[in-house]
């Protein structure tokens, strides 16, 4: 691979806009004359350490060199898992992260990135409500990047980051966002037949993410030796300003491949939702959620979430046309089992089109972004992945507050989660705090809506 120069931008002030980044110029080493990409971890959840390992999975030298996150057992069971699969893949050289390169606190991202070289690679895999502040510093730094969805959760961290994607597109990084249903084969060829007008005119789509309780239902109050941060940061998928909630974190992949195959973003939703059950339980997250969305030509697209066990489980996403029908995912992420049917009925008899055997599309997504690196090709998925994760907020503002939201509203609405994120420490104040009965706010449709709906 040549080498080139690539024009690295200094960050002034830990502003996120475009006029925060001087001219300074630094060569581009990436990975020196070796053509070795280093990588570092930061966040070292499930996600991080499944996102790192398909990193390494990809063709041509590539290292993980530095790992970060605010709990050492985190950072402890994830080096572990990550070297044992690539020991037992023998590829245990890939793996080269001592102690001296394991950084736990708050500034560990810094100290991670700061292991890499201009054009390496930095996994930001934290809870969402970090990644504008990690990608700031990559970008200052000239890393390419991945980061997990959602990448926003409110309209002032989306304007943050559509800053910041412009700001990496002139610097020609890469970067790729956990979306991984759009590099997914199945559905690729799906969103095709459906330009070439194979179930005609898309009218409804539907999508369902109903199962149990996930990574939110607790009941445990706050230990009195944990301080409030960091108990909310564990389980951020309980807490609104950490991740936008369940309804952000988990239906976002449905959300965006129906928006895919419609090939728009809905212009407004309307929703509703609510809390059943909940006994003991302290998150912030409504059990279900009915978002009905509404596209520019007026057709509609309905996403329904549910979280309760002992009922009726699905996962999956239906497109139906004016001339037929499609199966856009079923039984999960992956396979897709992308199918296309004659009519609004969905049976084998009526099947006129499905895909074969798929590719993993967690693999593909690594696959697409390193390809793009070592071949200097234009990769950036910042734009649309910010809209992904505006529209979804969307809903779920439709549903917490009981009215109406458009995307517009959405955008530029003020109301920010936690608009000092970068200032926080982990033994100080959290975003939100608990009420004496060690419970805490939750969304009120009707009462709190639009600007103070988080309370």
């Amino acid at each position: 691979m040549k080498s080139s120069r690539r024009s690295v931008m200094k960050a002034a002030g830990g502003s996120v806009a475009a006029t925060a980044f001087a001219g300074l110029s630094v060569p581009y080493v990436h990975a020196a004359e070796e053509n070795e990409i280093r990588v570092a971890l930061v966040g070292c959840g499930g996600r991080g350490t499944g996102a790192a390992l398909n990193a390494l999975r990809t063709k041509g030298p590539i290292k993980l060199v530095a790992m970060a996150d605010v709990f050492p057992d985190k950072m402890e069971g994830s080096h572990k898992s990550i070297s044992a699969a690539m020991k037992e893949a023998g590829q245990e050289s890939r793996v080269d992260v001592p102690k001296e390169r394991q950084f736990i606190g708050f500034d560990g991202y810094k100290k991670a990135m700061d292991c890499l070289r201009p054009g390496d690679v930095i996994i930001s895999a934290t809870p969402p409500a970090f990644r504008w502040v990690h990608f700031t510093y990559a970008i200052e730094k000239g890393l390419n990047a991945f980061m997990e969805k959602p990448v926003t959760v409110d309209g002032p961290t989306s304007k943050k980051m559509f800053a910041l994607g412009e700001e990496a597109k002139k610097k020609n990084l890469k970067v790729g966002i956990g979306l991984m249903c759009r590099h997914c084969d199945a559905r690729g060829e799906l969103f095709k037949r459906i330009k070439d007008n194979q179930i005609g005119d898309i009218i409804l789509m539907r999508a369902y993410r109903q199962h149990g309780p996930v990574a939110s239902g607790f009941s445990l109050p706050k230990p009195n030796d944990v301080s409030e941060l960091s108990y909310q940061i564990r389980r951020f998928h309980s807490f609104l300003w950490a991740s936008g909630g369940s309804f952000s974190d988990y239906l976002i992949h449905n959300i965006d491949e129906c928006c895919w195959m419609k090939d728009a973003w809905p212009v407004k939703a309307q929703a509703s939702g609510g809390r059943h059950y909940r006994g003991d339980y302290i998150d912030q997250n409504f059990d279900n959620y009915h978002v009905e969305y509404t596209f520019g030509d007026g057709s509609k697209f309905m996403m329904e979430g549910r979280t309760i066990s002992g009922c009726e489980q699905q996962f999956a996403s239906f497109a139906h046309g004016s001339k037929g029908s499609a199966i856009i995912s079923i039984a999960g992420h992956a396979p897709s089992r992308a199918r296309i049917f004659k009519g609004q009925n969905m049976t084998k008899a009526n099947q006129v089109w499905g895909y074969g055997e798929e590719p993993d599309p967690y693999q593909l997504e690594w696959d697409h972004l390193v390809d793009a690196i070592r071949n200097d090709k234009p990769y950036n998925e910042v734009k649309r992945g910010t809209e992904a994760s505006l529209v979804t907020a969307m809903g779920r503002m439709a549903a917490h507050t009981g009215r109406p939201v458009t995307f517009e509203e959405m955008l530029n609405c003020d109301h920010e989660f936690a608009p000092d994120v970068d200032k926080l420490v982990i033994d100080g104040p959290a975003p939100v705090k608990a009420y004496a009965n060690g419970k805490y706010p939750v969304p009120q449709p009707g009462i709190l809506t639009k600007r103070e709906y988080q309370a």
